[in-house]
């Protein structure tokens, strides 16, 4: 009988070239973390649409622990998605048919799904009282009469960015492709010959640049023309999973230093946790919270590669459940968080316990998806607005076909 060990280093081996179902199943949980993460933003003291009257610090520190990475390993999930899309078919049938999967959703879900949060949002902080209808015209023909810019993408940023960096990307994916070959393959030997900290820590240096150089002048706005900071981590991290789609070398480098990354990244976040809530006791100077700042960079770094360990050693697993919510995660993402924002403003006037308004408002959210999906998915009309094709795709290579986001695909307090 062939051992564990041989099993997992023949699966490292084979992945990359075939299906990645353990990308497959990352990407449907972070997407459902992101539920989960978003009903958060209702009870935490950050700013968000709309605040529960029970708003409070308690979830902050779990929520503090999720910030760093959580994007970043959907960006890096994404780039190995356009990898994979974009060897299976050429660029001139990829592009056209990606741009339509993404730019529909995002014009229709700003006018139509968006639209309420903004509506229950400004009602909230008392910029308007009118009627639903009255403040669709307003908002839908850029009367700009609000503290925020209608229309607005709101959680729909993430559409747009991929959208807009696959466009950036599209005319230098061959050489990209020339440089995922030996040149990463030689550069990632090299590192792996090293201590097992080196591919924990080199990788992550050119985010520790943009934290020092770009983050105190460009803050994040998701606002696309003035969000250079954010930019260059997202694009940075797409390129990453880009160029080591395919690349052996980095797939058994991540599960060579997986315990590694584990105690790195477990060390890092409760490092960075202590400081932060001041359970060191030490005051929180300048120098002191840089120092925090710069550990969540390579404490980021550190959990992508234990996920992605994790995954590829017990993830890589096909199934009906991956099937179906591998089509559903486009949907769910693009419903979920009107659902959270219009029912929480909803519950507001009631002061709920905070455990009753949050089953309530959890259960709602999940079941509206759940719903919402089904019917999406039988209503031919429908589907493309939500980003599925317009006919069930027959080919299941999961991450291999679909790439980006839609419908194979999905960060900071203000999303």
């Amino acid at each position: 009988m062939m051992s564990i060990e041989a099993l997992r280093v023949r699966h490292v081996a084979a992945s990359p070239e075939g299906r990645r179902h353990d990308l497959d199943w990352l990407r449907v949980l972070a997407f459902g973390m992101l539920i989960f993460y978003h009903v958060g933003m209702f009870y935490v003291t950050w700013d968000w649409h709309v605040k529960s009257p029970s708003a409070s610090s308690f979830f902050e520190p779990a929520m503090l622990l999720v910030n760093p990475w959580r994007l970043a390993l959907l960006f890096f999930i994404s780039g190995v998605a356009i990898r994979f899309a974009t060897d299976k078919v050429p660029l001139r049938r990829f592009l056209p048919k990606r741009v339509l999967r993404l730019f529909i959703p995002i014009v229709f879900g700003m006018l139509i799904v968006v639209m309420p949060q903004a509506y229950v949002e400004m009602r909230f902080k008392g910029e308007t009282e009118v009627g639903l209808w009255r403040f669709f015209i307003d908002y839908a023909t850029f009367r700009q009469e609000f503290s925020i810019i209608t229309p607005t993408w709101n959680h729909l940023w993430y559409v747009v960015y991929i959208l807009v960096y696959t466009l950036l990307l599209a005319p230098f994916l061959t050489v990209l492709r020339r440089l995922s070959g030996r040149p990463a393959g030689a550069l990632l030997s090299w590192i792996g010959a090293r201590p097992r900290l080196y591919p924990l820590v080199l990788p992550a240096l050119p985010f520790l640049v943009y934290r020092l150089v770009l983050d105190p002048y460009f803050p994040t706005t998701h606002a696309l023309a003035d969000d250079w900071a954010n930019h260059a981590h997202n694009l940075t991290i797409l390129l990453y999973g880009f160029v080591v789609a395919k690349n052996q070398v980095f797939w058994r480098l991540v599960d060579k230093t997986f315990a590694t990354a584990v105690v790195l990244a477990v060390s890092l976040g409760m490092l960075s946790l202590a400081v932060r809530l001041g359970w060191t006791g030490v005051p929180p100077d300048e120098m002191l919270q840089t120092a925090v700042r710069i550990g969540r960079i390579f404490y980021a770094w550190a959990v992508i590669v234990a996920l992605l360990g994790l995954s590829q050693r017990w993830l890589d697993r096909p199934g009906t459940a991956l099937r179906y919510l591998t089509d559903a995660v486009f949907p769910y993402y693009i419903l979920h968080q009107t659902i959270i924002v219009v029912l929480g403003y909803w519950l507001i006037p009631y002061r709920l316990p905070a455990l009753e308004e949050a089953a309530i408002i959890i259960g709602a959210t999940l079941s509206g998806c759940v719903l919402g999906y089904e019917v999406i998915r039988r209503v031919l009309v429908l589907r493309p607005l939500f980003g599925l094709p317009w006919r069930r795709n027959s080919d299941r290579n999961g991450v291999a076909i679909e790439g980006g986001l839609a419908p194979a695909g999905l960060r900071s307090p203000s999303c």
